[in-house]
């Protein structure tokens, strides 16, 4: 029998990180609330071999396809075995184990933290009761600039609009899964803007983070976040003028 919960880890690369990842995990009784699915996203190194070692279930991507192709395939994994609720975790430690079961929590407003249930919520690195996160300057001024995008678009205040920390209900992984609907190559400001313009409910919640301790970052370098911050401008604004065009509305679901 399949729990209602889903963790699911997209990795490429992460087999010196990914071990300490699950560890934690089990240790945590993690496992016990929820089913843990990777998403080995065309890895050239060991990262396959690590999770077999711990019996988990993971899906091979023949190629690197990209982050966003991962978490799609993780959303379309977890609409097909009928899971109700679905949090992804990074495999390379940044996202502290002990953020699953709060998001967890909020997802089924266990703790009637909010007026509505919502639909996603998101772990943030910057409201005040966030851990101390250390960020570089270029990244502040992209984060910074994409939370003026969201205000003037959706009215909503979004502090980490970056994070792949997020927790989704049934209705909104469902959502994602469909053709069309997701970014598979730069899911961030895009798609809290595209979720919030059709009418899904998005949450922030403090979260615990970490420095990432192994590998590489898949924005590292100055060429990769200069390359990112124009194809998610470029991505986002063709996300506000197909919402603001399609005939259902904006706040409407389209199916």
């Amino acid at each position: 029998m399949i729990k209602e919960l889903l963790i699911m880890i997209p990795a490429y690369n992460e087999e010196e990180s990914i071990e300490g990842v699950l560890n934690k995990i089990y240790e945590a009784g993690i496992n016990e609330i929820g089913d843990i699915l990777v998403i080995n996203d065309g890895s050239k190194d060991n990262t396959e071999k690590v999770v077999r070692e711990f019996k988990v279930p993971i899906i091979n991507q023949v190629c690197n396809m990209g982050y966003g192709s991962a978490l799609q395939v993780g959303y379309k994994y977890a609409e097909k075995k009928g899971y109700e609720y679905v949090i992804q975790l990074d495999a390379d430690g940044q996202h502290d184990i002990s953020n699953i079961k709060t998001i967890y929590d909020c997802l089924k407003n266990k703790n009637l933290m909010f007026t509505e249930t919502p639909d996603i919520v998101i772990g943030s690195r910057f409201l005040s009761d966030s851990s101390t996160f250390k960020t570089s300057k270029l990244k502040n001024i992209a984060i910074s600039f994409f939370r003026v995008l969201i205000k003037i678009f959706t009215k909503n205040d979004i502090t980490d609009p970056t994070s792949g920390l997020q927790g989704l209900n049934r209705r909104a992984f469902t959502y994602y899964a469909g053709y069309g609907n997701f970014d598979y190559k730069y899911p961030d400001i895009n798609m809290i803007i595209q979720m919030i313009m059709q009418g899904y409910n998005i949450k922030e919640i403090p979260a615990v983070m970490h420095e990432r301790e192994n590998g590489e970052s898949m924005h590292s370098g100055l060429i990769k976040p200069i390359k990112y911050m124009v194809i998610m401008i470029l991505s986002t604004f063709n996300i506000i003028l197909r919402n603001r065009k399609s005939p259902h509305g904006i706040g409407k679901e389209r199916v």
